[in-house]
C-alpha cells in the first residue's frame, strides 16, 4: 500500500478515501490550533471581558464562511452551522483565557 494521499476524485477504494480524510483531519486540527492561538492573542489584547463577545463580528465571520461555501459549491447552511459552533467554542475558549490572565 502506498503512503500517497490521493485527491478525492482519484480514490477508488475506501482505504484511499479514509487515508485522505484522516490526513485532512490532521491538517484541520493543526489549522484550528493556529486559529485558537489568535484567540489567545485576543484574550491578551482586549481590555475588558465584555469585549470578548462581539455579536457583529460573529455574524460577519459566519457570513464570510457561508459566502465562501457558496462560492465553492458546498452546502452553505451546513458550513454556517459549523462556523456557529466554531465561533461559540472560540468565544468560550477566549473567555477562559481572559479570566486566567486577569
Amino acid at each position: 500500500m502506498s503512503d500517497t494521499i490521493l485527491p478525492g476524485p482519484d480514490c477508488t477504494t475506501m482505504t484511499e478515501v479514509r487515508a485522505g480524510v484522516d490526513a485532512l483531519d490532521r491538517e484541520l486540527v493543526a489549522l484550528l490550533a493556529r486559529r485558537f492561538a489568535y484567540m489567545d492573542a485576543a484574550a491578551r489584547i482586549k481590555p475588558a471581558r465584555g469585549a470578548v463577545r462581539d455579536e457583529a463580528r460573529k455574524a460577519e465571520v459566519i457570513a464570510h464562511a457561508r459566502a465562501e461555501a457558496e462560492r465553492l459549491g458546498l452546502p452553505a447552511a451546513v458550513i454556517a452551522d459549523l462556523w456557529e459552533r466554531l465561533v461559540e467554542a472560540s468565544i468560550a475558549y477566549e473567555l477562559d483565557r481572559f479570566d486566567r490572565t486577569r
